[in-house]
């Protein structure tokens, strides 16, 4: 990408979108073009063709899509399949007809079978069923990884897919009912260190292992990726290391500052045992993260309390 070139953000407000825009900025892109979901309605193929055709951008970061934790996998499962497939669909092939010259798509560690082999190699794609609580969100994004690839296929488009781990930081969604375990629980620990609660209920048995990659260090990897990896092949994004659920929330009520008890609630589901990436492909691209989990969290505490 030049400096100059014009570059589309596709869901500039969510946590990745947010990130990519704030990173793109930083290293002196200008030509950039953004919507909010009010403005154009990615779901709309009208709406869609209509801005594609007013402002042909040469580069465009697929990070709008509809997405939440367990609650709101397991509540709205036609929403999740629903609207992901009608976003990437209207969104890849405008891309093609309008002639733009590269596409990343985002998709996410959640489309690797449920027992897969740790760490997850991007190999691993499709060998096995998937976790049942997230499956039609999961579906969707390999159809989106699946359409990339086949349109470099039978175009010869330039599209990449990267499949980013649990992600967290600036802009991510706070709400109980719909969010991810890890604003989940800042949020809870906060609201309990403010009411002086004597103990703060986290779900499952505090096993299950989880990779989290702060949201800053994702963005440099999608504009480093974009700049420098053309293949029809995915890429893993994280840290290529996890902690447990009880590690984790132990962690944040250390941020937090919050003096009382965890208490497990073991009738609640645990998820997928442990979900960590294989990250060598991307190492060997010449890109490795670098917040710590501490820094990052402390960051993303302090984001929490402003906003």
């Amino acid at each position: 990408m030049n400096k100059n070139s014009k570059i589309y953000v596709a869901g500039h407000r969510g946590l990745v979108g947010s990130a990519i825009l704030r990173n793109l900025q930083k290293e002196g892109y200008e030509n950039l073009v953004l919507r909010t979901s009010k403005e154009l309605d990615l779901r709309e193929k009208n709406q869609v063709d209509t801005f594609f055709a007013e402002e042909r951008p040469e580069y465009i970061f697929l990070a709008a899509a509809k997405v939440g934790g367990i609650v709101a996998n397991n509540e709205f499962p036609a929403d999740f399949i629903r609207d992901n497939l009608l976003i990437q669909t209207n969104v890849i092939d405008a891309s093609y007809r309008y002639g733009a010259t590269k596409l990343l798509f985002l998709g996410s560690t959640c489309i690797y079978p449920k027992m897969a082999p740790q760490p997850l190699k991007e190999e691993y794609l499709l060998t096995g069923e998937l976790e049942p609580t997230n499956e039609p969100y999961a579906i969707a994004k390999i159809a989106g990884i699946k359409m990339c690839q086949s349109y470099n296929r039978q175009y010869g488009t330039k599209y990449i897919s990267v499949m980013p781990t649990n992600l967290y930081g600036p802009e991510d969604n706070f709400d109980l009912q719909t969010s991810h375990v890890l604003p989940a629980l800042i949020r809870k620990f906060h609201e309990a260190k403010e009411s002086n609660l004597p103990f703060v209920e986290v779900w499952g048995t505090g096993t299950p292992l989880r990779e989290f990659l702060y949201s800053e260090d994702l963005a440099d990897a999608c504009v480093y990726l974009m700049n420098n990896y053309s293949s029809d092949e995915m890429v893993n994004i994280g840290v290529g290391h996890d902690l447990s659920i009880k590690e984790l929330a132990e962690k944040i009520k250390a941020v937090v500052g919050y003096t009382g008890e965890i208490k497990f609630d073991k009738t609640k589901p645990d998820g997928t045992p442990r979900k960590l990436v294989d990250v060598t492909k991307l190492n060997s691209l010449g890109w490795k993260a670098t917040t710590s989990m501490d820094e990052g969290l402390t960051k993303a505490y302090q984001w929490f309390l402003e906003n």
